[in-house]
């Protein structure tokens, strides 16, 4: 049986995801690749520093599994490539195995304390900082969006 703070972190990862996933439906890839200034990231790189951010605290960091994170990487992406399917790909994969780590996880391995972004947190913790790290990002997608698309953004439920 799943942890019940476990699940509701996975409850709302899969509803911010499914979120993102909304806006990024709408853009097509040039959007993707777009940026306000050049000095701010486009809404392919906050796509791939999610995943990036996911897999490292709760794939790694709770799981167990090998750091493979290159957060350079994730802000120095330029685009056009990866296009906005491979980047949804990606992400919809860091965040499915996310949350199968956390409905794995047993109580104590989610309280056992682990050294991740030079800090000692809990499992709990570290699922917490990136659940509520993609929550924000995931807003800040939402407004990319609706500056992108001005009248044409299409609220969750619309046609």
């Amino acid at each position: 049986m799943t942890d019940p703070a476990a699940e509701a972190l996975c409850q709302e990862l899969d509803a911010a995801f499914g979120r993102v996933r909304h806006c990024v439906e709408q853009l097509i890839d040039e959007q993707v690749w777009w940026r306000p200034r050049p000095d701010q990231n486009a809404f392919g790189n906050l796509l791939l520093h999610l995943a990036g951010n996911v897999r490292y605290f709760v794939v790694h960091g709770v799981g167990g599994a090998a750091d493979i994170r290159d957060r350079p990487a994730e802000f120095a992406a330029r685009g056009p490539a990866p296009a906005k399917a491979e980047l949804l790909d990606q992400l919809a994969g860091a965040v499915a195995d996310a949350t199968a780590v956390l409905r794995a996880a047993p109580p104590e391995e989610l309280a056992r304390v682990r050294h991740l972004h030079n800090a000692d947190i809990t499992g709990y913790s570290a699922a917490v900082r990136s659940v509520a790290h993609f929550r924000g990002h995931t807003q800040e997608l939402i407004h990319m969006t609706r500056t992108l698309l001005g009248g044409a953004y299409r609220f969750a439920g619309q046609r």
